[in-house]
């Protein structure tokens, strides 16, 4: 490069944010400490801040999936602040591990969605339990049933002659089945996506439903297609490693040819 040194404008145009973004991030501790020119006070950047900035902006977009992941995302970034890149690279592979273990889990959850749509049962028939009995038996709160049946999730019949809901085996079993999409962290638009499909005897590739919101539909947030922002989070973490290599060999080129 032209410069020993490089300015805030560089890190801003190689990382492709606002020059006062490259400023919060040194005021938040994203970067490593940056030096001044004792002359003008100017900052002086080097290739490290510009290793970090780049790693930074490759980092946050993990902070959409869960609060584990992004424990291990600022824990990520913080060690490239700290100029331990090893550390971070260790952490990338665990950001991987994570990813790969939220999408086995809602892909658990889509299998188990299918099973019962397709028939296999989940509960003994029994008598119908009101609705205390319900979330003692599925541990969630009333409130929670209540909220599932406001939001259609399920419909639930009515006792003639007192207006009490009560929930038979179809509707237990309907109830532990959104209860674990909402555990896989599925959205309640994709649910609802789901049973409205269910509900009209279209079963088939239910996966699919849960994960392709309908042309008129506001995707609003991730979890509204899930899977299909796991599998794009995965290949972004293994890109972030591949990054984080590139680092590492780079400086270990450049300290294996100093005296």
């Amino acid at each position: 490069m032209p410069y020993e040194y490089l300015r805030t404008s560089d890190l801003a145009k190689a990382a492709k944010v606002h020059p006062n973004t490259v400023r919060l991030y040194e005021e938040w501790g994203l970067l490593p400490p940056v030096q001044r020119d004792p002359s003008n006070n100017y900052r002086l950047f080097t290739e490290k801040h510009l290793d970090q900035i780049l790693l930074v902006r490759s980092s946050l977009p993990f902070n959409i999936i869960s609060s584990d992941i992004r424990s291990t995302v600022y824990e990520l970034i913080d060690e490239g602040a700290q100029d331990n890149p090893g550390g971070a690279l260790e952490l990338a592979y665990k950001l991987v591990s994570q990813i790969q273990s939220e999408q086995t889990r809602g892909e658990a959850a889509a299998d188990y969605l299918q099973r019962w749509a397709d028939g296999t049962p989940t509960e003994i028939s029994n008598a119908p339990l009101h609705i205390g009995d319900v979330a003692r038996l599925l541990d969630v709160s009333i409130d929670q049933l209540r909220n599932w049946e406001r939001n259609g999730l399920i419909s639930v019949p009515r006792d003639s002659s007192n207006g009490y809901r009560l929930y038979g085996s179809d509707e237990i079993g309907r109830l532990r089945v959104i209860r674990m999409l909402i555990w896989s962290h599925y959205s309640t638009m994709s649910i609802l996506r789901m049973v409205n499909k269910l509900d009209v005897g279209e079963i088939k590739d239910l996966r699919s439903t849960l994960d392709t919101p309908e042309p008129e539909e506001d995707v609003l947030y991730v979890t509204d297609q899930w899977l299909t922002t796991l599998a794009e989070m995965e290949q972004a973490a293994h890109k972030l490693i591949a990054q984080i290599e590139d680092v590492i060999s780079k400086r270990h080129a450049i300290s294996n040819k100093l005296p």
